[in-house]
């Protein structure tokens, strides 16, 4: 086992490229993570980018490897219920309510941070989001780094997130010291995320678990308001999930183009330079960010995306095409 290699100079502003090992040892990377590297890994929503959340130069190349802005937090993923001890001052009836119903799974539930998350972290914030994943290489991963890791998407900021290796090595080959190679991941957008530091939970940002499949637990939560302030949550202030080609949403399949590529469901992908029919909306919202990545790849310059309805995780996939959309 090699230690880790500092991906940036002394003076921290200069990028310095290093070999980035791919791997399918979840021992090989957690140790990489005990000993203050940055590692990809897969979870059931998207790749994360994983470092010590108590490794204050292990968060900082974080920001600096995926470009991001240090005003968007990280959210802290857990092998074991117990570790939300360390990571919370106070943990809500509501938030207690979500964690017994949905951990492991899709959710992330945002509390009073402890003293001992770096602002870092929390991009200054006095709360922290926590999540467990339920996907079986992640869970065996985490448990082996023996310390809540840190991680957003593995990926550029900005870029569609990653649900494959391949799109990780893509972005962050040279810039991380290790990927943990896995299978594609298994719903293909971002967990759900769920301020439960007030007195009235509040959705920050959609995903597969739906606000129907909360209220069921906590009949009192809400969508955010528009008007409301997101920086609490990844993913809902910056410009995120956008391809290099300008997207389109469309109710409908329009005329093929031969310069153009679509995806939607049951359509016809003739005449297109790039088309993607998916069964349902579940296969849709797998398969968005790949077939983004997919587009730039083949130099595609406009990307039609049919409009789904809301059920299910219909809202959650219209979001990310919205944001995808933006200009």
């Amino acid at each position: 086992m090699r230690t880790p290699r500092h991906t940036f100079d002394a003076n921290c502003d200069k990028l310095v490229f290093v070999r980035t090992l791919i791997t399918d040892s979840t021992d090989e990377a957690a140790e990489i993570i005990r000993r203050g590297g940055l590692v990809a890994f897969p979870t059931e929503t998207v790749y994360g980018l994983g470092a010590d959340v108590l490794n204050e130069d292990a968060l900082r190349r974080i920001f600096e490897a995926k470009q991001r802005p240090p005003d968007n937090p990280l959210i802290i993923h857990i092998s074991d219920i117990s570790q939300i001890n360390e990571l919370a001052e106070s943990i809500t009836d509501d938030a207690r309510k979500l964690i017994e119903a949905f951990f492991p799974g899709p959710l992330t539930v945002v509390v009073k941070k402890s003293e001992r998350v770096s602002n870092l972290a929390t991009a200054g914030l006095d709360t922290v989001g926590i999540r467990m994943p339920s996907f079986g290489v992640a869970h065996e991963f985490l448990q082996k780094c023996r310390t809540p890791v840190a991680a957003p998407s593995a990926n550029v900021s900005g870029r569609p997130s990653p649900t494959t290796w391949q799109a990780v090595r893509e972005d962050l080959e040279g810039r991380i010291d290790c990927i943990l190679r896995g299978d594609p991941t298994e719903i293909g957008l971002e967990s759900t995320v769920v301020d439960c530091s007030a007195d009235e939970p509040v959705v920050l940002r959609r995903g597969s678990i739906t606000i129907e499949m909360l209220r069921a637990v906590v009949p009192g939560v809400r969508e955010i308001a528009a008007a409301e302030e997101l920086h609490r949550s990844p993913g809902t202030r910056h410009k995120h999930y956008a391809p290099q080609a300008v997207v389109i949403i469309v109710e409908t399949q329009p005329e093929p183009r031969s310069d153009a590529a679509f995806i939607g469901i049951s359509t016809k992908k003739d005449g297109w330079g790039h088309a993607l029919s998916c069964r349902d909306i579940e296969e849709y919202a797998r398969e968005v960010f790949e077939f983004f990545r997919e587009c730039d790849r083949r130099s595609i310059a406009t990307i039609y995306c049919q409009s789904v309805g809301s059920a299910g995780i219909g809202e959650a996939l219209m979001d990310r095409l919205r944001r995808a959309a933006e200009r």
